[in-house]
């Protein structure tokens, strides 16, 4: 009779960001430890030492492992023999450079909330820094996590559509449709700052998660593009509206769509893919249905995922907080050693230098009036 392997020990997390008032830190903690293959060990919550104390012993920590400082909180987990392995970022973008680049420096693996990074440089710069270590690096690019978006890439990836021929994402929301940056909201201040959200306003905070939903269902890659963003609310200084028409590299056309002022809009993102056989379609307010559409009209409604992604039978719904956490379960099964995980299932550093690429170009387009531009020189 063989012997039981021995329990894996979960694996050790520090988080950056998050403290109170962060609507993602929340989110990110309680999906890193949902399938307790992860624990939050250690934290910077805030750069105001009583936030964060207070953030960090709401949580059960010791005072020891409660920093104000993120520099600090990584010089003190790595002197520990039970310091922190993985470090989550969910700090404003202009931060992620500077701690993903501490973090792999110090030896630890990361996950990051998207964009990657503020700019194009800087993206590139992470990308350097990972080159040539073994370090995990993985982008909570959330919609990548939804069983059914999962399902559909496979279909797509299995023939199922027969040709892709067009892409259609649309991202609305309406909650900046008034100038609430300069009426209190913490989320929407840091948002609307190019100094902390970088050269992107809606297309880096949503536009980019529609970018890479595209290509990471449909499989083709944006090849070309007409960029039309502009600052809709008076005195703005970021974008807060994004039209764009797309070509892919497969010869597909398409569209992608993400506002921050549709008004009366919450976060119904949606993604249509039409073949040369078939048609799919899916919607983030009924994130558990998956519509097929073939060309005699018939029309089918999958429910649930597979039984690597779902963790609840049918009928059962799982939403948010799920999706995150397939993220964070399959990058501590890349940690462990997995193979073709990031850069494949999960976005990593490629998705982050792509995305900031795409961001960077649109928003130089646009200001230019430029008409079709390539996204690759």
């Amino acid at each position: 009779m063989s012997q039981a392997s021995p329990p894996l020990a979960p694996i050790r997390m520090a988080m950056v960001g998050g403290g109170a008032g962060s609507f993602i830190g929340p989110v990110h903690r309680m999906a890193a430890e949902l399938d307790r293959q992860i624990v939050l060990v250690a934290g910077a919550f805030s750069s105001d030492p009583a936030r964060s104390a207070e953030t960090g012993r709401s949580l059960g920590l010791a005072d020891d492992r409660i920093h104000a400082d993120w520099r600090a909180m990584l010089a003190a987990e790595a002197g520990r023999a039970d310091g922190a392995e993985l470090v989550a970022i969910v700090t404003p973008n202009h931060l992620h450079l500077p701690v993903a680049r501490a973090a792999i420096a110090a030896g630890l693996h990361v996950v990051s909330d998207k964009p990657a990074t503020a700019t194009l440089a800087e993206a590139l710069e992470l990308r350097d820094a990972l080159a040539g270590t073994d370090r995990v690096y993985a982008l909570t690019y959330t919609y990548t996590g939804y069983p059914m978006i999962r399902r559909a890439r496979a279909m797509i990836a299995d023939g199922a559509l027969g040709e892709v021929r067009r892409i259609i994402v649309d991202y609305p929301q309406g909650w900046l449709a008034e100038p609430i940056e300069n009426q209190g909201s913490k989320q929407a201040a840091w948002r609307a700052d190019p100094a902390r959200a970088g050269i992107g306003g809606c297309i880096g905070d949503i536009g980019v998660h529609a970018f890479n939903l595209a290509e990471y269902v449909s499989g083709a890659k944006v090849a070309e593009f007409v960029a039309d963003l502009g600052s809709v609310v008076p005195g703005r200084r970021l974008d807060d509206d994004c039209n764009m028409l797309l070509r892919f590299d497969n010869g597909a056309r398409g569209a992608l769509l993400a506002s921050q002022i549709a008004t009366g809009e919450r976060n119904d993102l949606t993604i249509r893919i039409q073949g040369s056989k078939a048609g799919i379609a899916w919607s983030h307010a009924t994130a558990t249905m998956l519509t097929i559409t073939g060309l005699d009209g018939e029309t089918r409604i999958q429910h649930g995922g597979t039984e690597a992604t779902a963790r609840l039978p049918v009928g059962h719904p799982e939403g948010f907080i799920e999706a995150f956490a397939n993220i964070y379960r399959d990058t501590a099964a890349a940690i462990r050693g997995a193979d073709g995980i990031v850069d494949a299932l999960v976005p990593g550093i490629a998705a982050g230098v792509r995305s900031m690429r795409f961001v960077q170009r649109a928003v130089e387009s646009s200001a230019g009036r430029a008409g079709w531009t390539r996204l690759e020189d």
